[in-house]
């Protein structure tokens, strides 16, 4: 439940982080933030409930695109979710946010875990 919640709290930051690049992701507060990557981060433990070697094997067969269409979708459900949780472009925004999200979380989590809190 802890690293549940950690998560949360990282993809929250990230979430912040990305909304000041200039990509077209609007995020009014950081409870807005939060409740984001809340659902972001629920909807992502439901992938992670499928058998993995059913998802390597779609992943191998789309040449990696349906974890990226996949993340494009959570990306942009939690947008539709969450009131003050803006794509200015769309789609678009939903793709570049769910890239954007992934590297910054990626480098939030390696630092985390670097000083043993993760």
């Amino acid at each position: 439940m802890v690293t549940f919640i950690l998560t949360i709290v990282v993809l929250a930051i990230g979430l912040l982080i990305i909304s000041k690049l200039p990509i077209g992701v609007e995020i009014d507060s950081p409870g807005k933030a939060l409740i984001g990557g809340a659902i972001i981060g629920f909807f992502s433990s439901l992938a992670g409930l499928i058998p993995s070697g059913v998802n390597t094997f779609f992943a191998i067969i789309t040449f990696g695109l349906l974890p990226l269409v996949a993340a494009t979708i959570v990306f942009g459900l939690a947008a539709m979710l969450v009131e003050g949780f803006r794509l200015k472009r769309g789609i678009w925004s939903a793709l570049l946010g769910a890239i954007s999200l992934a590297i910054v979380n990626s480098i939030l989590r390696f630092i985390l875990s670097a000083i043993g809190i993760l």
